[in-house]
């Protein structure tokens, strides 16, 4: 039979107090906080220290759990009778283990549902950043814990869940519909990933053994490709060359500005009021006149001039990098200095699990020309740090610091993007509705990809998709695909008599399609292309690669005139060019 009793704990005696004896024990007396007489006993700990003796205000239950442990637990009952019913019940949910009605996992998810749902929330978020992987590091990063606390948060709230017991899939389905039918309503993307957060939570809740089962176990999704709310296109060969150029001048063309006056500002008294004049944007034109312009305006503050043509410099690195190697924003900012590898005959850079998006970690290798770019960058970068450690009279660094990042990416690198875009011409939105941003360098990445020629699985590992349906259809704009010019590799079908009739040859522009400039081309051995799967150290392929070939008039040649191209495909066999 179990018990029930008060606990008694010891804490140290307040700073005024009057010591008396009754019936030879030794009582404290003294004034609370609030001014009220209180009175304990006192007891003496084994190094001699007197300290006040108090009992607790709630009982506790002890008892023998179905396993037949001896547990302590509090009923916060603060009467007997009270506590003794606790007690009984404690024990009869024992004798149902013991019977086998009951298993010892749905006993202790008993323990939990009367806990209120902000505090298992709140367990679970901090369950996710603590969360570590290989080498100690965060196997979640801080932007996504935040999502999911703020996800997980607003869902319990508009479904009312206010205890574990209150978690079912009916109250989820009508919050979906409610979010559907409201006057704003989320898309299915975004309702998507409140499900499977809440998914993910009841997952952790029966790992932790909160709930015997998820009730939000394989949950239907919305159709996420028919509520497209943005839709991105991908930028062309001399949209990406205008856009570079821009970037690399608009930080100092900034300062280079004519002024033009308003209208209406000779009618205003004071003609130097800023309000009378105005700046004359910055156009594709214009703009290399515009830093002229501000070299000789900032001629007497060098560093400066140099300070912004860095950060022009570094904003064209970063929209080279992004549309050469697919890389999202978020993966970008997490290259360090460490993380490139470019004294190898393939040149890649190392994007650990914790920093991509699946999770898995790829080694993603660099194009010649980027990787050049990327170690004058580097070398440029410690030459600045050795010149203001002479300056200081400080040791001169070998090199830059492993955890160095690659690229200050600016936060508000959208808004940059944006100016950007308009100084060069570029339309933030095409006639389909299709716009620009960030992410659609990525889509750049693959529409190129495929338009070069390179075969759909091997786009799809170069861009570390889990599906060939994303790459495919959601990452290949069709308006920068030649589709016409795909016809020309139809067969010939004359219709005379003549068998023999062989196709006349074009006259004029080659038929053959180029491979664009930001496509891996034949050239470019010792990148091994764009992909994702891994090379080992020494250079050796060890994934897909690919190899772009030129198809003329000309018939095939023996094996002997083959010559083996390495891309981003396998490695066949194709014409020598």
């Amino acid at each position: 039979m179990g018990t029930v009793y008060k606990e008694t704990y010891t804490k140290p005696l307040p700073d005024e107090f009057e010591i008396f004896t009754r019936k030879g024990e030794r009582f404290a007396k003294w004034l609370d906080r609030r001014g009220r007489k209180r009175t304990a006993k006192m007891t003496t700990t084994t190094a001699g220290v007197d300290r006040l003796l108090l009992e607790a205000q709630t009982y506790t239950a002890k008892y023998r759990d179905g396993s037949g442990l001896l547990r302590k637990v509090s009923t916060g009952c603060r009467t007997l009778d009270a506590a003794r019913a606790v007690l009984v019940e404690l024990e009869t949910r024992a004798d149902k283990v013991r019977s086998g009605k009951w298993t010892a996992a749905e006993d202790a998810v008993l323990d939990h549902q009367t806990t209120q749902m902000d505090r298992h929330t709140a367990a679970y978020v901090e369950h996710l950043r603590h969360k570590r992987g290989k080498g100690g590091k965060p196997k979640v990063s801080p932007k996504h814990v935040a999502n999911v606390e703020h996800n997980l948060c607003r869902i319990v709230a508009d479904c009312g869940f206010k205890l574990l017991r209150d978690l079912n899939r009916s109250a989820l389905t009508r919050w979906v519909k409610r979010e559907q039918e409201s006057e704003s309503p989320l898309s299915a993307r975004t309702i998507n990933d409140y499900i499977t957060t809440l998914t993910a939570f009841g997952n952790w809740c029966v790992e932790s053994g909160r709930l015997v089962a998820n009730p939000f176990a394989r949950p239907p999704k919305l159709d996420a490709k028919a509520d497209q709310r943005r839709q991105r296109r991908s930028l062309t060969d001399d949209e990406l060359r205008r856009l570079l150029h821009v970037a690399r001048l608009r930080p100092l063309a900034e300062y280079g500005r004519e002024t033009v006056k308003r209208d209406k500002a000779a009618d205003r008294p004071d003609q130097r009021n800023r309000r009378t004049w105005a700046k004359t944007p910055l156009t594709f034109d214009t703009i290399t006149a515009a830093a002229s312009r501000a070299r000789n305006v900032l001629a007497e503050r060098p560093n400066l001039i140099a300070e912004l043509e860095q950060t022009g410099r570094e904003r064209a690195l970063i929209y080279k990098t992004l549309v050469l190697t697919g890389l999202r924003k978020g993966e970008l900012t997490s290259l360090t200095v460490g993380k490139l590898e470019l004294d190898g005959p393939v040149a890649y850079a190392i994007l650990d699990a914790a920093d991509e998006k699946a999770g898995r970690g790829a080694d993603v290798p660099l194009r010649a020309d980027l990787a050049t770019d990327l170690a004058t960058w580097v070398a440029d970068r410690l030459e600045a740090t050795r010149d203001e450690a002479r300056a200081t009279g400080e040791p001169l660094p070998a090199k830059l610091p492993h955890d160095a990042p690659l690229f200050n990416v600016p936060v508000g690198l959208i808004r940059i993007l944006d100016r950007d875009l308009a100084a060069a011409g570029i339309s933030k939105r095409d006639d389909r509705g299709r716009t620009v941003d960030i992410h659609a360098m990525r889509h750049t990445f693959g529409t190129h990809l495929s338009k070069g020629g390179v075969l759909p699985r091997t786009a799809q590992a170069a861009m570390r998709h889990s599906k060939l349906d994303l790459t495919m259809n959601i990452y290949t704009d069709p308006r920068l695909l030649d589709v016409a010019g795909a016809m020309d590799v139809l067969p010939y079908l004359p219709l005379d008599d003549d068998p023999n009739t062989q196709r006349a040859k074009a006259t004029g522009t080659d038929p053959r399609t180029l491979v664009p400039l930001l496509v891996p081309t034949t050239g470019n051995q010792s990148t091994g292309g764009a992909t994702a799967d891994k090379t080992d150290h020494s250079g050796n392929a060890l994934g897909a690669h690919t190899s772009v070939a030129c198809v003329g008039d000309s018939e095939p040649q023996t094996r002997h005139d083959q010559k083996r191209v390495i891309g981003l495909e396998p490695t066949t066999f194709t014409l020598a060019t």
